[in-house]
């Protein structure tokens, strides 16, 4: 089998949201996946992942290393010690291919595909322009997918959804019995519910009946511990991210923002209850394959500022959605679940 490199450089949703083009690249070849520091967790959870590697791309993400000797050296070094000879350089609407495209063809790749508004010259062998090739309004999935098949790489139909390799159990600390995952944090403010409000959610499921978790990194205990309150259980900073893929996988239904976890809750096929900022379209960025109720005002004056700190007074895109409405549409989706299962 050939060895392709696939790059994703940036966070762990954009990751996740590539699986089904790495699983396409993987059907007819070996795989080497370059992440960026934030995603590599996630491309670890992948199927069809050989190797991860992980480079710190400062065109793509914030950081203090320059583009210098140095960087084209290690994407020198990285081509040489895996034996690839392609590469297939998955991007999103705002990003470019090209840099990296430049440094991998100095390293000596031979065939480079990806998807890029300018003109690629020598730099991509296969070229898609957004807009033309494919409409910009697509799914983050089907975009990769795109990307992959530019290069020649497809799934088997009906195999487009997201997936993760998760351990088998969840974790103790998730307890015994069904509950209701609650995940109050977010990448960037302005995508993130108001903390009062997820608190409120929290209440709300638990007197309805639910047993409900509430799950955060290591750096939001401050968070997961105000929005558990008493009526919660908190998770803050107590599961690796393979623990909280399984623990995710398991809930009944997921409350989440758009940020990682979303991805990972709809990559091992759960519910979810989107709470989702306008800054970014949810055509493109919503949880895909999954059922999901989208709420969020998606007319609000930040539309697709891609604001990291909400642009307008009161975040009013978010505040607006009472914590009863997110704990109605939770319980529509555990509905519809147990509905599907008995039927």
């Amino acid at each position: 089998m050939k060895r392709v490199l696939v790059a994703r450089l940036d966070s762990m949703g954009d990751v996740l949201v590539s699986g089904p083009a790495v699983r396409a690249v993987a059907a007819s070849a070996e795989v080497v996946l370059l992440a960026g520091p934030q995603g590599a967790g996630a491309a670890r959870l992948l199927p069809g992942v050989a190797e991860v590697h992980v480079l710190a791309a400062p065109w793509i993400a914030p950081t203090d290393r320059p583009v210098d000797a140095a960087l084209v050296a290690e994407v020198a070094d990285l081509v040489e010690t895996t034996g690839i000879e392609e590469a297939v350089v998955l991007t999103s609407f705002h990003q470019s291919p090209l840099p990296l495209a430049l440094l991998l063809r100095l390293a000596g790749v031979q065939r480079i595909t990806g998807a890029s508004v300018d003109a690629g010259g020598g730099l991509l062998d296969a070229r898609l322009i957004p807009g033309e090739d494919f409409p910009e309004d697509l799914p983050e999935p089907l975009r990769a997918l795109r990307i992959a098949a530019a290069a020649g790489f497809a799934l088997p139909d009906g195999d487009d959804r997201l997936a993760v390799t998760l351990p088998a159990a969840r974790p103790d600390a998730a307890g015994d019995g069904p509950y209701v995952v609650v995940h109050p944090g977010a990448a960037v403010p302005a995508r993130a519910y108001p903390a009062a409000h997820c608190a409120r959610v929290v209440e709300l499921l638990a007197e309805r009946g639910h047993r409900v978790l509430v799950t955060g990194g290591p750096d939001e205990r401050a968070l997961t511990a105000a929005v558990a309150g008493t009526a919660g259980t908190d998770l803050g900073g107590a599961l690796g991210l393979a623990e909280l893929g399984a623990v995710l996988r398991d809930a009944d239904v997921v409350v989440v923002g758009n940020t990682g976890p979303a991805h990972l809750a709809a990559a091992a096929g759960t519910a979810i209850v989107s709470l989702f900022a306008p800054v970014v379209p949810p055509v493109r960025w919503a949880p895909w394959g999954v059922p999901v109720a989208l709420l969020g005002d998606q007319e609000a004056p930040c539309r697709g500022s891609r604001a990291r700190v909400c642009p307008v007074a009161g975040h009013p895109c978010l505040a607006s959605v009472i914590p009863e409405t997110v704990a109605d549409a939770a319980e529509r989706l555990i509905a519809d679940r147990l509905t599907g299962a008995l039927a």
